[in-house]
């Protein structure tokens, strides 16, 4: 006899510690369900947010977590959609990341994740214990395999679960996204389905959280590898999939949202990312300096795609180093995504900065990264304080491949709140300037059109701290930089190596005597979003204080 299942997947962005929030925004959606709704799911450590870190630790926390899942079992009382969500949970003296099982005013289950990821960003083993390999759950009288993000990494759990019984398996997911991460999942999902020959249904989380982003994406396989549903990308949305047992095998239908370019995806990103960070953090706005070169003026693209243009303020800072150019792009830019521009000279304050340090100036001074440096800070202090007073968040312009080799000043440039490029190579800002140029999303609050003057994405970069000033000055090509910065940052891999691969000794060489050196810096930086498969900060940790050199 055929069997039909309806299931809602939510796929949501909480917000880390807004349990309330949280649980009431998910009540809400099922109370908007249509009545043939069979199950409702919502993503990993959805009642708490994710990553939780140590607040997961505090007692109080998990209480509030408890008392708020006890609402959900409540409404469930009428006899409703069954939910299925995310959540940490004490058990005894450990907690764990489980998932909760809610129906007809009862939690008829709860199961635990079985394999704690602890390898860049994710730090679980820290706060979690991790469970058994679990049984199958009977909900609708159908029996669910629920494992928990990483699960379905390897073949354990999933294998458990297909002997034990499962027809259909649900994942719930809080998976941060990267470039490559879209690839990834549908190459391990793919597989793991071959191996059990059950449906999957893989529902993530969307939105960003501190230096995470996650995408959404979520999707649908059938038992024979192919593809039955895919969720819209970087977006909140309820999809509703209709399951249907046929001949002993389940069927899914929904629908199928276009894939995206790797580049669209990265904008999308960033853009969600920063979005989410200040808002969340309760900021005005934000302010940052545009310098009339093209990391600033992709700040500032992605900082009005994600808040309009009424929130973003730029400010032009000039020297005497600033050439006429610069000074001409910026306000194009400005012009083009209709912010609001003003123009604050730094001149008058390196002089009265010059003048309070010549008493240190000795005989044989003549000026060089010291007054280069001032020039940069001269302009954090500033933007700072217009934070101050306006309430609005300074963002950092910096990028990946500067933050790298140190190619920006601590305190100056580095100077702000957060981030939005310090994870973007120096290579990719271009290709995300010339596709923002091109196209548009409805994710965006921006303009349509071109955002980015044509100028600024042509002309060579120069940080015009001093006379005729070319980043090629000290660094070399950016295209051979960063496949440089790339070996050495996100593989890991030796000076050797990359020598043969046919690049200048020196340069690697320099290079990675660069990166090294820089470390410290990088400690103190802005928060900013994990975008590739290796970022600065919490993926990637370093000692400040090391012997160990690869350079000679």
């Amino acid at each position: 006899m055929d069997k039909k299942l309806k299931i809602a997947l939510a796929q949501l962005n909480p917000l880390v510690g807004d349990v309330s929030g949280n649980i009431n925004k998910l009540a809400t959606i099922r109370s908007k369900l249509d009545d043939d709704i069979d199950v409702l799911v919502a993503p990993e450590l959805y009642v708490s947010g994710y990553p939780i870190d140590d607040l997961v630790l505090r007692e109080d926390f998990l209480n509030l977590v408890q008392s708020e899942i006890k609402k959900l079992v409540e409404i469930t009382k009428d006899g409703k959609s069954a939910i299925i969500l995310g959540a940490p949970r004490k058990d005894k003296t450990v907690i764990k990341n489980s998932v909760f099982v809610i129906e007809n005013g009862k939690i008829i289950a709860t199961k635990d994740k079985y394999e704690l990821p602890n390898t860049g960003v994710f730090d679980e083993q820290r706060v979690f214990t991790e469970g058994k390999l679990e049984d199958c759950v009977k909900i609708k009288d159908t029996k669910f395999g629920l494992p928990i993000c990483e699960d379905i990494w390897e073949k354990t759990v999933l294998k458990k679960l297909s002997d034990s019984g499962a027809e259909i398996i649900i994942a719930i997911n809080a998976s941060p996204f990267t470039v490559s991460k879209s690839f990834e999942r549908d190459n391990i999902t793919s597989s793991r389905v071959k191996e059990i020959k059950l449906p999957l249904i893989y529902l993530n989380r969307t939105g960003g959280q501190d230096e995470l982003i996650f995408d959404g994406s979520s999707f649908g396989l059938n038992h024979d590898g192919s593809k039955f549903f895919c969720a819209k990308e970087f977006k909140e949305e309820v999809s509703v999939i209709d399951l249907k047992r046929q001949n002993g095998k389940w069927i899914g239908n929904g629908n199928l949202s276009k894939n995206s370019s790797e580049t669209e995806r990265l904008y999308k990103a960033l853009v969600l990312g920063l979005r989410d960070y200040v808002n969340n953090n309760n900021f005005n706005g934000v302010v940052l300096g545009l310098s009339g070169g093209v990391d600033s003026a992709l700040v500032a693209a992605i900082a009005t795609d994600a808040f309009g243009s009424e929130k973003v303020q730029a400010i032009m800072l000039p020297s005497p180093f600033t050439g006429q150019e610069s000074l001409n792009d910026a306000k194009d830019a400005a012009d083009l995504l209709k912010i609001k521009f003003s123009n604050l000279e730094i001149s008058e304050a390196m002089r009265i900065v010059d003048k309070t340090l010549v008493k240190f100036n000795g005989k044989n001074f003549s000026p060089g990264i010291t007054e280069e440096n001032i020039q940069s800070r001269l302009r954090g202090l500033l933007l700072m304080a217009l934070s101050n007073r306006y309430g609005y968040m300074v963002l950092a312009t910096g990028n990946k491949s500067e933050y790298a080799v140190g190619y920006s000043t601590l305190y100056g440039d580095m100077c702000g709140g957060f981030a939005p490029i310090k994870d973007v190579w120096k290579t990719d800002v271009f290709k995300l300037c010339k596709w923002r140029n091109e196209n548009f999303s409805d994710l965006f609050k921006g303009q349509k059109g071109k955002v980015i003057p044509e100028n600024i994405i042509t002309k060579a970069p120069t940080a015009e701290l001093k006379e005729n000033q070319k980043d090629t000055d000290s660094l070399p090509e950016y295209e051979i930089l960063d496949e440089i910065l790339k070996d050495l940052v996100e593989k890991e891999i030796s000076v050797e190596k990359i020598v043969s691969k046919g690049f200048d000794r020196k340069i690697v060489e320099k290079t990675a005597r660069l990166l090294a050196k820089s470390e410290y810096k990088r400690f103190q930086a802005a928060p900013g979003p994990k975008v590739t498969s290796k970022a600065f900060g919490r993926d990637r940790r370093f000692p400040l204080t090391s012997g160990f050199n690869n350079w000679s």
